[in-house]
């Protein structure tokens, strides 16, 4: 635009999408999908609710962006875990990061997945069931993982991959909502320690 040159009516201002959902991200992660008004998310955002509708559309809709966003960053540490050689360094890596994550001093408390809709009236039925469905998502990618152990004789035979897998989302689950009432990380890095002190043991040694 030429200097002195007004801003043609009706032309939204350009801001920073990224920036943005990752703003939008630490408001669901802080209040939960019903807690977060549009208020409070045009306000982190910068931006307006018409600005909001159009970069992002209803509020639903946005939250399905922000879970996308929450799952390439902060939850991050899953698709890593998977790519580890052995499923016990897998276990590890997972709950680690599920530690890490959910104790970060620079983020909210707890976990956007776990938190987001504990607590919903009918408003928020449907978040609770995108975010029923991240969850099986994350069991489902531990228990493809298992399986590839258990065929190469890593996990003793007779292993179940999926109640391994979800013994670990259920563990992972309890770390975030533990974090989430104040308990610090190094109280949570034992509680990892113990769950895998009963790891099954590899055939391999």
């Amino acid at each position: 635009m030429e200097p002195g040159r007004a801003r043609p009516a009706g032309r939204p201002r350009a801001f920073d999408a990224d920036a943005a959902l990752d703003a939008a991200v630490r408001v669901f992660w802080a209040q939960g999908y019903e807690g977060a008004s549009l208020d409070d998310l045009t306000a982190a955002m910068g931006i307006t609710r018409t600005s909001l509708y159009r970069a992002f559309g209803n509020k639903e809709q946005l939250f399905g962006r922000v879970l996308a966003r929450y799952t390439e960053t902060a939850a991050a540490y899953a698709l890593r875990a998977v790519g580890r050689p052995t499923a016990r360094e897998v276990a590890r890596e997972f709950l680690d990061g599920a530690v890490q994550a959910t104790t970060d001093p620079s983020s909210p408390a707890g976990c956007l997945g776990v938190q987001g809709a504990l607590a919903v009236g009918s408003a928020g039925t449907a978040a609770r069931g995108v975010l029923a469905s991240w969850r099986e998502a994350g069991a489902a990618l531990l228990r493809d993982r298992f399986e590839r152990s258990l065929q190469d004789g890593d996990l003793p035979a007779g292993t179940d991959p999926a109640l391994l897998a979800r013994h670990l989302m259920t563990v992972a689950n309890g770390v975030a909502v533990q974090a989430a009432t104040g308990v610090g990380e190094s109280e949570l890095r034992v509680v990892v320690d113990m769950t895998l002190s009963s790891w099954p043991p590899s055939p391999r040694g």
